[in-house]
């Protein structure tokens, strides 16, 4: 797996760039697996690979682990590469995505379950829960699934949440709602309106705004672009709802 998305990462930058390796340790709830019909709850062992090179569109995207499809020219691919990245996933139970932009880079997470679970989890995890509140939380996205989820999660942990799913969306309901409205969740990568210029939109409005900044990209490519932009911390897709919850209360416990 490691060899077929290094080769492409490779490819993806013919003059350099950041290739980023990573693992850790994550459990994996009913509600993220809700939206994710092919997982099962439990430990799960996260292998990320993520570069900054030019990116896919939504239409590559949706191809890239198809046998034989490839974006490279005759004699360079043989287009197999991802779906053996697939096979060898799927064969361990496991569940990959993908998160692209053109020009943003790629980032892929590889979710491969634990071989042995010894200690059940479900009272441990409802122990271990971190604390909610009743804040209003405007959540940013313009996937309707990641928007949802979002929302759910933070209404079982008794916040009031209202939705955009355009930057410009966002911008009109903080308008209307900024005097009640104690946290933005903001979307990285939006069509239109991207998560930076709408950061930089809703500090015009409102300088002492929280933002929390949600991305699907490595961490380290999304602290370099948001390090001079004021946003309060950043939140990986797709949501572990642990860290979700912990990082939220964080930052509205976090004085201005």
């Amino acid at each position: 797996m490691l060899i077929n998305l290094a080769v492409n990462a490779r490819d993806a930058m013919p003059e350099g760039g950041v290739l980023l390796f990573g693992t850790e340790n994550v459990y994996l709830d009913t509600e993220f697996c809700g939206m994710h019909s092919e997982c099962v709850p439990g430990d799960h062992v996260i292998l990320t690979v993520s570069d900054t090179g030019h990116g896919m569109d939504k239409d590559i995207r949706q191809h890239i682990f198809e046998p034989f499809f490839s974006t490279k020219k005759p004699g360079r691919g043989t287009g197999l590469g991802l779906s053996v990245v697939f096979g060898i996933v799927k064969i361990h139970g496991g569940h990959i995505t993908c998160y692209s932009e053109p020009g943003e880079g790629t980032t892929f997470r590889i979710y491969i379950p634990v071989a042995e679970n010894p200690e059940p989890r479900t009272t441990r995890m409802a122990f271990q829960m971190p604390k909610g509140g009743t804040e209003t939380i405007l959540v940013v996205d313009d996937e309707h699934d990641i928007r949802e989820l979002a929302k759910r999660t933070l209404e079982r942990a008794g916040y009031q949440v209202l939705l955009a799913g355009t930057g410009l969306q966002a911008l009109e309901v903080y308008v209307k709602e900024k005097d009640g409205i104690s946290l933005v969740i903001l979307d990285l990568i939006m069509p239109e309106m991207g998560g930076k210029q709408c950061l930089e939109e809703l500090l015009k409005i409102d300088p002492h705004v929280k933002v929390l900044i949600a991305s699907g990209f490595g961490v380290e490519h999304a602290t370099r672009r948001f390090l001079e932009s004021s946003a309060k911390g950043i939140v990986r897709k797709p949501f572990d709802i642990k860290g979700f919850l912990k990082s939220v209360r964080r930052v509205l416990d976090r004085p201005n």
